[in-house]
């Protein structure tokens, strides 16, 4: 059986209203990223962010080298007072 002039009409009917269901429940309106920030926004939190995160890496760095003369100083003190027997309160 071939379907008719009148068959495709229908069927294209069809698809389009299908289509338009699918787009009305997918797509995103401008009501529904109304909250969201702007591209300019985004950008400028960002920044900030990056900015932060590059500040707090070169403190943790800054911190880990002097840990390192914490620890040595705290050596020599125990000698020392070990040398000069001297009575350590803790």
């Amino acid at each position: 059986m071939a379907l008719s002039n009148k068959d495709f009409g229908a069927l294209e009917d069809l698809i389009d209203q299908k289509i338009e269901e699918k787009a009305e429940t997918t797509l995103a309106t401008k009501e529904d990223i109304s909250h969201l920030p702007t591209k300019e926004e985004f950008y400028d939190q960002s920044d900030k962010l990056m900015r932060e995160l590059k500040e707090t890496r070169e403190e943790v760095t800054t911190l880990s080298g002097l840990q390192g003369q914490v620890h040595d100083h705290e050596e020599r003190i125990e000698r020392v007072e070990k040398k000069l027997n001297i009575a350590v309160s803790v």
